[in-house]
């Protein structure tokens, strides 16, 4: 075992007393979990321990400020479901992982973020995940309908997506509805076949046990024993949001995935999803999780282009001096 040290300083004082819980209770829970040493003072934080409890602890702090930072407080069970999470480790392709592909293959999360993500699909039955493009939103979440289909825990697999380009008025396009709407839906259908035989998909999807609809079909529907994903839930207007999420039936689950950066409606237009957060975030069986830069899992320039959209300044390459 080898010995390590770590310490961070917070932001400020406020956040300090938000992470640290009523009477430190959180530091408590955490260093009781991880067996590590916690020095708090003021808005700066020092870890001692093992070294691998201590990267443990150092991974807890940061999903707990990334936390904060868009739901403004946290619970005792927000603390305990990132520790479960963390101390997985590598053990994510037991319990987190969702569906099989060939060769053995698993779809699974492969960040604490998104190991997050999976687990609070495992537990809640409306969830929401918002975060960049590359972080495994919409990959994960078919990954979990696959599995729940597979293991008949759900009847009916449904993927929906705005066509905000187009207005929801498809008629101008060539060909039939399947032709108009298809190249909206794409990225449905190629997470699907990463997961499933283009056989399979083509019968579930002949016996009406898989549909993949543009968002302006699902009005006037129930749907019962069903997982339902909404992807790029940004690009739904606050009316279409409360209808889809009433198409809910029993023994449903309901995933909206989006991203609040890529929102393609009208400036003066409302977002379904940052709506929807607002309204339903202190509802029980619901789940809110934001994933950031750090979950994105595509080539890793991915993260650096989304970095650098964060900020005004452009960034400029140094220039070498001769």
């Amino acid at each position: 075992m080898t010995d390590a040290s770590r310490s961070f300083t917070l932001d400020n004082r406020d956040e300090a007393c938000l992470l640290f819980g009523q009477r430190d209770q959180y530091l408590r829970q955490i260093r009781d979990a991880l067996g590590v040493r916690i020095i708090a003072r003021g808005d700066s934080i020092q870890i001692d321990g093992d070294e691998v409890k201590v990267d443990q602890a150092e991974r807890v702090f940061y999903q707990l400020r990334q936390m904060l930072r868009h739901q403004a407080r946290l619970s005792p069970e927000d603390v305990r479901t990132v520790l479960e999470v963390v101390c997985r480790g590598e053990e994510r392709t037991g319990p987190h992982a969702l569906a099989l592909l060939d060769g053995g293959r698993s779809v699974r999360p492969r960040t604490d973020g998104q190991a997050r993500y999976v687990q609070a699909m495992q537990d809640n039955d409306l969830i929401f995940c918002v975060g960049p493009a590359g972080t495994g939103k919409t990959y994960l979440a078919v990954g979990m309908a696959v599995s729940l289909l597979r293991q008949r825990l759900v009847k009916k697999l449904v993927l929906v997506r705005p066509a905000v380009e187009a207005g929801e008025r498809l008629g101008f396009l060539p060909g039939d509805i399947v032709a108009k709407v298809n190249p909206y839906l794409r990225p449905l259908f190629d997470a699907l076949h990463d997961m499933m035989e283009p056989e399979q998909v083509k019968r579930y999807m002949d016996n009406d046990i898989i549909e993949i609809v543009p968002l302006a079909f699902m009005r006037g529907r129930t749907l019962n024993q069903a997982v339902i994903i909404l992807d790029e839930g940004q690009n739904a207007t606050v009316a279409q949001m409360k209808m889809f999420l009433t198409r809910m039936g029993n023994g449903s689950k309901i995933i909206v995935t989006g991203d609040i950066t890529q929102i393609d409606l009208p400036r003066q237009t409302r977002n379904g999803l940052t709506d929807a957060i607002q309204r339903l975030r202190d509802l029980e069986r619901i789940a809110i999780v934001y994933l950031d830069e750090h979950d994105i899992v595509r080539h890793p320039l991915v993260q650096q282009i989304v970095k650098a959209y964060e900020t005004d300044k452009p960034h400029r390459k140094k220039e070498s001096r001769t």
